[in-house]
């Protein structure tokens, strides 16, 4: 028998928070039986998360509704049940003693007829006391009285299992902590969240629109928001460039039969569109852009002495995702990646990863977002079907990136049956000024594709091999990236990035000429300005262009003219007064050409 892992403090702490979360889950349960009565209401299933933990209800009868606005009610009957201290006690019965104490209970009639399936023999409940009992595998506190400050959060509707033909049932949110400072930390971060929703400032600060007639999961760019797209894809692809990749385009449709060679018609056909006809030939629109770069490579042969290829390229792509699955950019139908393949030789495959491991660390610390953690998804060889391949392949590349990682010292998480179809993948997820953490570039080895392509290039000894294809889109989605970087900044981009980095407010119309003069002079020098020639008072503005997260406000009037200068405000509401404008053009050209994060150098 192997020994049982040592659990470190961390992974100690988490399994204590997650037993607890679980646990007050089950109180939230008796709680709603209590209240509405176990006839009224069928309680389906809860897990606790990461966050906190979730239950799903059904309102039998029509005349039973749990709304918000009961919360405070149900919360004060969970805190009788944690004030009571009642013990909670696992028990192991049979299939026939769960069906009989959960007779009523359709769901969880379902779930025992799935365990029984699966050959398991017997299952484990919890007692609450003498009178509650759940079916559940736990793990669970000692009693409700180890229950910490608790708080619930939100409704949402939630279908059976996930799979809308089934039932919509009701679910509530909650969280639960060991202290009180814990929670409202807690509590606190997810009222700045709501304030910094990418959706609500989208709309606030006319950077993008998602409109129905158009379609669902399709943004439509506004000046200002596409500005933030240009200039973050410049920023990428210039980056790239330097690095030595080369710019390639493909277009937004394939011909069926190339999605079938590749792989993605048979193990990735319920994310991508149904095929449509064109004379007599079937089409699709890409959801990837890896098959016409392969195409690309095998338009001519290639000598050993000629790689590696990058080839990178800002390219649109379309995935089915349901319409309960979108939500505002982080996850859209239509978005544009700033994808790469790299075609190399096997020798060269560590020193490539070596390299997009480190580029991925700059393009994010760039944008400011330098804490992370990685994940290897690798395959099963249990379930190899699920897969391209065959299994020594697949080793090679999960070898490949763990000695990359490893190389770098960076601590990362292993997920067996996490995989692409086509290879094993290393995800980067940053953490946001809010501590959230954010699934943003992934990098992957594919030795299957090109076998699938017949892809070769001649070596030293003159004979056809194989080369390795590496994907990787470190920014991923720019919509994704963009939806991040809102609510990282909660729209107050760095000055690099802001679509309007300074207005101009003539006090008095007779300034009017003195701002075209400053603004002229800005234009020129690259930076992106307006004037504000609006009929409202000053003071009216300057509030108006920080609501709007513009980096500066340069007040004119009879002075700043005489001057040559400008009254500086920032957004952060400091009064800088005057500022020579050459002086001011020079050093926000400085901060924008070291894309720094600092708002106002003195």
């Amino acid at each position: 028998m192997s020994e049982k892992k040592e659990l470190s403090f961390d992974e100690r702490q988490a399994a204590d928070l997650a037993a607890m979360r679980h646990s007050c889950e089950h109180v939230l349960h008796q709680a709603v039986y209590r209240l509405y009565g176990e006839t009224n209401i069928k309680a389906a299933m809860g897990p606790s998360t990461e966050d906190g933990f979730y239950f799903d209800f059904e309102a039998v009868y029509e005349g039973v509704r749990i709304t918000p606005d009961d919360f405070e009610r149900i919360e004060k009957e969970m805190a009788k049940i944690i004030a009571e201290d009642m013990e909670i006690r696992r028990e192991e019965v049979t299939f026939d003693r769960a069906k009989e104490l959960f007779k009523d209970n359709p769901y969880k009639q379902e779930w025992l007829d799935i365990f029984q399936q699966r050959g398991e023999t017997v299952v484990s409940v919890y007692w609450t006391g003498k009178d509650f009992v759940d079916l559940c595998r736990g793990p669970h506190v000692d009693s409700t009285g180890q229950i910490g400050p608790f708080k619930l959060l939100k409704m949402a509707g939630a279908y059976w299992h996930g799979d809308e033909k089934n039932k919509m049932l009701t679910r509530i949110y909650g969280t639960c902590f060991p202290t009180q400072d814990e929670l409202d930390r807690y509590l606190w971060r997810m009222e700045e969240a709501k304030k910094r929703d990418h959706r609500k400032l989208g709309q606030e600060l006319d950077l993008f629109i998602i409109d129905d007639e158009v379609g669902k999961g399709l943004p439509l760019w506004m000046p200002k928001g596409a500005m933030v797209r240009k200039l973050l894809m410049d920023f990428a692809m210039d980056t790239y460039l330097a690095r030595g990749y080369e710019p390639v385009a493909s277009p937004h449709i394939g011909s069926k039969t190339l999605w079938e060679t590749s792989g993605h018609w048979n193990f990735y056909r319920e994310s991508m569109y149904q095929p449509f006809g064109i004379e007599d030939e079937e089409y699709l629109l890409k959801p990837m852009n890896c098959p016409f770069h392969i195409k690309m490579y095998k338009a001519r042969k290639h000598s050993y002495r000629e790689f590696p290829f990058r080839w990178t390229e800002m390219g649109t792509v379309y995935r089915y995702e349901k319409t309960g699955e979108l939500s505002g950019l982080t996850r859209v139908r239509g978005f544009t990646q700033d994808d790469a393949h790299i075609f190399c030789r096997p020798d060269q495959l560590h020193e490539e990863l070596i390299a997009m491991i480190n580029l991925t660390k700059y393009i994010w610390g760039t944008l400011g977002l330098k804490d992370f953690e990685v994940s290897l998804s690798v395959g099963d060889p249990a379930n190899q079907g699920k897969y391209i391949g065959d299994r020594e392949s697949w080793e090679l590349a999960e070898n490949a990136l763990e000695k990359a990682l490893k190389q770098e010292e960076i601590v990362y998480t292993r997920f067996p049956g996490e995989a692409a179809f086509y290879g094993p993948k290393i995800d980067f997820l940053f953490s946001d000024s809010l501590g959230r953490k954010w699934q943003c570039s992934t990098i992957q080895v594919d030795f299957n594709n090109p076998h699938r392509f017949n892809m070769t290039y001649i070596d030293a000894e003159g004979v056809e091999q194989q080369p390795i294809m590496l994907h990787r889109a470190l920014l991923g989605s720019i919509e994704r990236s963009l939806g991040i970087l809102i609510e990282h900044y909660a729209g107050a981009f760095p000055v690099w990035l802001a679509p309007v980095q300074a207005v101009i407010i003539p006090i008095a119309d007779r300034h009017i000429g003195y701002a075209e003069k400053v603004a002229q002079a800005c234009w020129e020098a690259g930076l992106r300005v307006d004037i504000d020639v609006r009929s409202e008072r000053m003071n009216q503005k300057i509030r108006d262009a920080q609501l709007l997260k513009i980096p500066y406000m340069l007040v004119v009037g009879d002075k700043e003219k005489e001057s040559n200068a400008i009254a500086l405000r920032l957004r952060t509401e400091e009064d800088k007064g005057m500022v020579k404008v050459d002086s001011f053009i020079e050093r926000v050209k400085a901060l924008v050409s070291e894309k720094s994060l600092v708002e106002w150098n003195e």
